[in-house]
This record gives C-alpha cells, sequence and structure tokens, in this order.
C-alpha cells in the first residue's frame, strides 16, 4: 500500500484502533501506522511531518475535532489535499457521506461488525491502493 509511506489512523475508540492494527498484521501490510485520536492530533502530525502518509484512515465521530472538521482542514493546504483519505466509520448517516464526498475523500467504508468482514475490507483497500497510481 503506497510502497514506504505511512498510514495515517485517526480514530479515538481503542477497540477499533486494535481491530485495524490486527487485520493490517494479518493482512502483511507493511506500512508504519501512526495512529491520532481526533482532527487536531492529526493536523499536528501533519504540522511536524517531514515525509507525509500516503493514506489516512479517518473516523467521522471523534472529540475535539471530527472527522469532517479534519477534511474541511487539511484540503486547505495543497500538500495535504493531495493525500488519499479513506473514512472508516460505524456512520451511515447521508449527511455524513454527502459532507466527506464533498471535501473529495477517496471511500467511505462502514466498518463491519465481524471481523472477518472487516479484515476482507481493509483486504480490498490493500489491493486497490496497491494498483492505483499516485500523483506522488
Amino acid at each position: 500500500m503506497l510502497a514506504n509511506k505511512r498510514i495515517l489512523l485517526l480514530e479515538d475508540d481503542v477497540v477499533d484502533v486494535m481491530t485495524i492494527k490486527r487485520a493490517i498484521s494479518q493482512l502483511h501490510i507493511p506500512n508504519e501506522l501512526i495512529v491520532k485520536e481526533n482532527g487536531e492530533e492529526g493536523l499536528e502530525y501533519l504540522k511536524q511531518c517531514k515525509n507525509l502518509p500516503g493514506l489516512i484512515f479517518l473516523d467521522i465521530n471523534m472529540p475535539k475535532m471530527n472527522g469532517i472538521e479534519f477534511l474541511q482542514n487539511i484540503k486547505l493546504n495543497s500538500q495535504w489535499a493531495k493525500i488519499p483519505v479513506i473514512i472508516l466509520t460505524t456512520s451511515k448517516d447521508q449527511q455524513d457521506k454527502l459532507a466527506t464526498f464533498n471535501q473529495g475523500i477517496s471511500g467511505y467504508m462502514v466498518k463491519p461488525v465481524d471481523y472477518s468482514q472487516f479484515k476482507d475490507m481493509i483486504g480490498t483497500i490493500k489491493e486497490y491502493w496497491n494498483l492505483s497510481e499516485h500523483p506522488y
């Protein structure tokens, strides 16, 4: 998945973080996973980052700064705006889908409750980004 690039995960739920880490490990995704608990921490990370992540996994419902607010902020920076963002959320709300797609996300995935289905979803994302061309 975007060879040699980090994956930035913005997720405040510890169980979801562990589930994502487990799936990444079992799928042998070698990319370093950087975890931040909210949009504010994600922006601070990007400000200090010398090598920008190749992909952002973003939850919508987070404290301090939610995923939609985070998206609005990164789209203001020409370098950050190029980073593919995939929403990983429990929200099936049509307003959330519209708000995130209007901010130019690369995908909107509703987290399955079943781990096997979740792992398959992450595997599909891995395959897509392994095949996809990138601007940087």
